[in-house]
């Protein structure tokens, strides 16, 4: 059984970012679900890659039968109409975290299966489900330090049996950048799902 994965290689999740982790799909697909053009992506290493904070700046791969796909500058990742396309046939994790919101989501074939906010007891489903209390572990395990949502990507992460490092996601991944007319319209409302966590097991038509 693999060691479990240490935090200290997730710098990249510690703060202000949203990734997400779709089954069976490829890159190109992973962009075109997200609204973007998969023809403009480039493989980049991280140092090469031209965030300027301006734009959501995505970078994907695949990883042992999964997709991932981190958002630098954005929270696309998190928005219902992208889960939902992400998870068309499949299924689909996303986290986001930022300096105020941190957001865990699971989505299967375009509907919410889980979706609250760690650490947030207010957003605790109402009923028994898989991550809640193994997400309140994890942070628990590292409260009073500046990990972030680390403890919680480490979990998904041994979870679906996927490396994804400082080291590694530094490498050489396509990447592109959103542009306001690729992108999904953003929710509405002053929260990340205009109305608050949608309950589990609610499906989405749009």
């Amino acid at each position: 059984m693999a060691a479990p994965t240490d935090i200290r290689t997730l710098g990249w999740a510690a703060a202000w970012m949203c990734v997400t982790f779709t089954r069976g799909l490829t890159p190109e697909e992973v962009f075109t679900r997200y609204g973007a053009d998969p023809a403009q992506a480039r493989t980049l290493a991280a140092d090469d890659a031209p965030g300027d904070g301006t734009a959501p700046l995505l970078r994907s791969g695949r990883l042992n039968g999964w997709t991932f796909c981190v958002e630098e500058d954005g929270a696309t990742g998190s928005w219902h109409e992208t889960l939902t396309a992400l998870s068309r046939g499949t299924e689909t994790y996303s986290v986001l975290t930022t300096d105020g919101l941190d957001v865990f989501q699971h989505w299967r074939d375009g509907t919410c299966v889980e979706n609250f906010e760690p650490g947030m007891e207010h957003t605790r489903p109402d009923h028994p489900t898989p991550w809640w209390n193994r997400t309140e572990a994890a942070l628990a395990e590292h409260a009073g330090t500046d990990a972030g949502m680390a403890p919680v990507v480490a979990l998904l992460l041994d979870h679906l049996g996927i490396t994804l490092t400082d080291t590694t996601l530094a490498g050489p991944w396509p990447t592109l950048t959103l542009t306001e007319d690729t992108t999904p319209p953003a929710p509405r409302g002053d929260t990340y799902a205009g109305e608050g966590p949608v309950p589990p097991g609610t499906p989405l038509v749009f």
